[in-house]
């Protein structure tokens, strides 16, 4: 009895490994895998600096697998490897359709002379980053991102008020910090306490502009109790005509 029953077993496991194995085969891509291939490709994406034919060039190798047959990590994989690809999803929809959607990274401030941050926190590199206009040039040591990156919004707030923006942030392997402004004056501010002599020289800059329609080229933060402001040379004074005359001056109120 007991063998009949183990015979009978055993014939229900061989019948339904019969059936389930062609199942499993193809769904697992281990043969028809050139069957069902997939005919419909949907990139979903922002496409300011990837494009649609980027991402099909480089998903082509795996679309020669049909639909149960593509390995999905390899897809994903491909598409990664593109410049300025910050994260890719992938998934297939029944009978032929692959579907793909791509965040781009976000840069916020080039990095040295060859690379881009991203709003992620992490440098990339791109072929051409200098056709991203608008950023600040960060130049700091690997590993002082963060840094850098919340001493540049410091600033900014600082300088605001003033309609200035940080054009660039340098930070030294020693630790020390100098800024360039939008128009065009540097700060250099040194190790010690950055944020402090910073704020420190925006508050007197109302009394440094008194008078002044013009900014300044240098400022010195690196003294314990102000700072050395260079000013532009004065523009030169007007000069007598060769003939002799006086230049009439316009009339004004007194």
């Amino acid at each position: 009895m007991k063998g009949k029953t183990g015979l009978r077993l055993a014939a229900w496991i061989i019948a339904i490994t019969l059936v389930a194995l062609p199942v499993v085969g193809v769904l697992e891509g281990w043969f028809a895998a050139n069957r069902w291939p997939v005919r419909q490709l949907q990139v979903h994406a922002s496409f300011q600096h990837v494009s649609a034919d980027q991402v099909r060039a480089a998903v082509a190798p795996s679309l020669g697998a049909g639909f149960f047959a593509i390995d999905l990590d390899a897809v994903r994989d491909a598409v990664a490897r593109l410049p300025w690809v910050g994260k890719v999803q992938v998934s297939k929809h029944w009978p032929d359709a692959l579907d793909i959607s791509i965040t781009e990274i976000q840069p916020v401030a080039h990095w040295g002379k060859d690379a881009l941050l991203g709003r992620n926190g992490r440098v990339f590199k791109v072929p051409d980053p200098g056709v991203v206009n608008g950023l600040p040039y960060f130049n700091a040591p690997d590993g002082r991102e963060a840094d850098i990156t919340a001493f540049y919004h410091t600033a900014e707030v600082d300088f605001a008020p003033y309609d200035l923006r940080v054009a660039e942030v340098d930070l030294s392997a020693r630790g020390s910090w100098a800024l360039v402004l939008s128009n065009g004056g540097r700060v250099t501010v040194g190790d010690e306490r950055p944020d402090q002599r910073l704020a420190r020289f925006v508050r007197a800059l109302p009394i440094l502009m008194r008078g002044r329609s013009d900014g300044f080229v240098y400022a010195d933060l690196r003294y314990s109790n102000g700072f050395a402001v260079h000013w532009p040379p004065p523009a030169p004074a007007a000069t007598q005509p060769a003939n002799g005359t006086i230049p009439h001056a316009p009339d004004r109120d007194v």
